[in-house]
C-alpha cells in the first residue's frame, strides 16, 4: 500500500509491468524506499529540489500552476537516508544508450558530493537503468571517481561491459522492486 500526502491509499498490484518502466524509474525507486521504511528496513527519502517560485497562475482557487522557477542552488543528488547505522546517498539515472552510460548524464558537482559521502564513510553510489537493456546497475562512487577523472583526457563515458564488470545488476522483483540494500548489504561486506 502506497499513502498519499492526501490521505488517499492506494494498492499495488501483483503485476509487474516493464511497460513504460524508464518514465517510472525514479518512481519504482520511490516505491521501494516506502517498503524498505514501512517494514523499518532503511530511511531513504528522495531530496526535495531546491527551487525559487517566481511566477505563479491561479485558474482556479484550488489549482495554482507554476508558470516560471528558477533553481536556488545546484541540487546535489537524488537520494539519502541511512541503512544499519550508515549513510546512504546516491543518485538514479537512465541511459537510453545501449553500449554506455554518458558521464554527462552527471554533474561534476553531484560526483564531488558523492565522493565526499564516501571520504567521511557513507555508502554512495549510481542506480544506472539502461532503458533498451531493460536492466538496472548499481555502480560505487569509486568507480564513478575513476571514470570522470579519465574523461578528462579521454573516452567521456563508461562503457556497459565496465558497467556490467563493476557494477551490480539488480534484478527487479515485486516487493521491494528494486533492492538495492542487497547489493549495500555485499557492499558492508567487504568493508
Amino acid at each position: 500500500m502506497i499513502n498519499y500526502p492526501n490521505k488517499k491509499s492506494k494498492f499495488t498490484t501483483n503485476k509487474i509491468n516493464h511497460s513504460n518502466r524508464g518514465m517510472s524509474f525514479e518512481n519504482i525507486i520511490n516505491e521501494t524506499n516506502e517498503y524498505y521504511l514501512v517494514h523499518d528496513i532503511a530511511v531513504i527519502h528522495k531530496k526535495p529540489i531546491p527551487i525559487q517560485i517566481v511566477k505563479v497562475d491561479y485558474p482556479s482557487r484550488s489549482g495554482a500552476v507554476i508558470k516560471e522557477a528558477y533553481y536556488k542552488i545546484p541540487s546535489t543528488t537524488d537520494y539519502n537516508g541511512i541503512y544499519k547505522g550508515r549513510h546512504i546517498d546516491f543518485e538514479a539515472k537512465e541511459t537510453a544508450n545501449k553500449t554506455s552510460f554518458p558521464l554527462s548524464n552527471i554533474h561534476l558537482h553531484q560526483i564531488n558530493h558523492l565522493e565526499s559521502i564516501l571520504n567521511h564513510g557513507g555508502i554512495s553510489f549510481l542506480l544506472i537503468f539502461f532503458k533498451a537493456k531493460d536492466e538496472i546497475y548499481l555502480l560505487e562512487t569509486k568507480y564513478i571517481v575513476k571514470y570522470y577523472k579519465r574523461s578528462k583526457t579521454g573516452r567521456k563515458s563508461i562503457k556497459y561491459e565496465e558497467i556490467k564488470e563493476f557494477g551490480y545488476l539488480i534484478k527487479e522483483g515485486y516487493s521491494p522492486r528494486v533492492d538495492y540494500l542487497k547489493v549495500i548489504d555485499e557492499i558492508i561486506k567487504k568493508g
